[in-house]
């Protein structure tokens, strides 16, 4: 791993008052957002355009993951009031597209599902215009909790795949690259009508062919959006960087992944998974159309 960021990485520092404005909203509704607890190298930019990838389900993972900076150990109970706080923070900041992603709890028997489901009813039924789009885990490969999810009727259901098969083993040991392609196939078979969507991050020490070859996969369940974007390991005892991918190769990934027949592929460096995801989301609707819409 390289000590030093490569030039296309500068972005100015978001200003003192811009985070801390959205600190007061998420701290005063007891809310978590990816953001911070990932380390997003896009939370400036997205707290100053008041928006936010809200996290439920607590801020700690059961899972192992090596990339990933989010908490890792025995989680607290589910706060069942966290569908309306995130609610009320949906209304205060006036989002008209809202990104909700949560920890994976192997400790809950849906994986938190259902939490997602009530999560999307009482947002649906506070502003019946908002689009809702979801990051879930994988819920331990069962079909009844994505069913559950489906049944609530999101916009968009994301699931990121993450990583090429061959280095599941060293960056998510306890997760399963064909259980989470099962997992968008089947929001496809119970309800075609939303848009499924996962991400990739490169670095990671595969190769192109490697994630050409996933994009066939995912195009062969008829996976809507692709996300693809660099690798930062979060510290010294996370996964190391192997290569700073070049902004050339991202924009020929995204390049071929339009070729292959996504409806839209974001992929440069610091793109994320639900980075600018309005936009991504509006871009696939006008490749459906109205009259598939």
């Amino acid at each position: 791993m390289r000590d030093r960021l490569p030039p296309w990485f500068k972005k100015r520092m978001p200003a003192p008052e811009t985070m801390s404005d959205m600190k007061k909203i998420l701290d005063s509704l007891h809310l978590h957002t990816i953001c911070e607890s990932a380390i997003c190298p896009n939370i400036g930019d997205c707290f100053k355009k008041k928006t936010a990838t809200f996290l439920m389900l607590g801020d700690t993972c059961t899972r192992n993951c090596t990339f990933c900076a989010v908490k890792k150990g025995v989680p607290l109970p589910v706060d069942k009031d966290e569908p309306e706080h995130l609610t009320d923070a949906v209304r205060q900041l006036g989002l008209k597209h809202v990104v909700i992603t949560s920890v994976t709890r192997d400790d809950l028997a849906d994986g938190g599902a259902g939490h997602f489901a009530e999560t999307i009813r009482q947002l649906q039924a506070d502003n019946p215009a908002l689009t809702i789009e979801v990051l879930v885990p994988d819920f331990a490969g069962n079909p009844e909790a994505t069913k559950t999810l489906v049944e609530s009727h999101p916009d968009i259901i994301n699931h990121n795949l993450e990583t090429v098969p061959r280095l599941y083993h060293e960056v998510r040991p306890m997760a399963n690259y064909k259980r989470s392609l099962e997992l968008l196939r089947l929001v496809k078979e119970l309800d075609n009508s939303i848009i499924t969507k996962t991400g990739l991050m490169v670095g990671l020490g595969e190769d192109g062919e490697e994630i050409y070859r996933v994009m066939d996969d995912l195009r062969e369940i008829d996976c809507d959006l692709l996300t693809i974007g660099q690798y930062l390991a979060p510290s010294t005892r996370h996964h190391p960087v192997v290569r700073y991918v070049t902004p050339e190769e991202f924009g020929e990934y995204e390049r071929i992944g339009m070729e292959k027949g996504f409806r839209g592929v974001a992929s440069s460096p610091l793109v994320r998974s639900s980075f600018d995801a309005a936009s991504l989301y509006a871009n696939a609707m006008k490749e459906v159309g109205p009259e598939n819409g």
